[in-house]
């Protein structure tokens, strides 16, 4: 299902710009002739561009050898509430009250 954004055909005040800003903005819709001339990316951007693009892609959180796995478990109210109290890094604290639980 595609939501489709939603954009004033009308100036609204307080949405970070003034009327003569969206006076000045002459923009208008996309014909079937305009999409029939646009050429793709690779053709009309130079090659750094994607160069560039590759780069950030990289970036990020480097990759651990054993990731954390995702699980449901159902706790007494009064369990999580205790480990909450303890402070932000409540989660932490009990995968290590779990962890020498199990003998680990």
């Amino acid at each position: 299902m595609t939501v489709k954004p939603n954009r004033p055909k009308t100036f609204q005040a307080g949405r970070g710009y003034t009327h003569a800003d969206w006076d000045a903005v002459d923009s208008p819709e996309f014909t079937a002739d305009d999409f029939a001339r646009m050429k793709p990316a690779r053709e009309v951007l130079p090659e750094s561009f994607f160069e560039g693009l590759n780069e950030a892609r990289k970036a990020g959180r480097p990759r651990v050898e054993k990731p954390k796995q995702a699980v449901t478990l159902r706790l007494d109210p009064d369990v999580i509430e205790r480990f909450q109290q303890q402070g932000k890094d409540w989660r932490s604290r009990m995968s290590e009250a779990l962890r020498k639980a199990s003998g680990g």
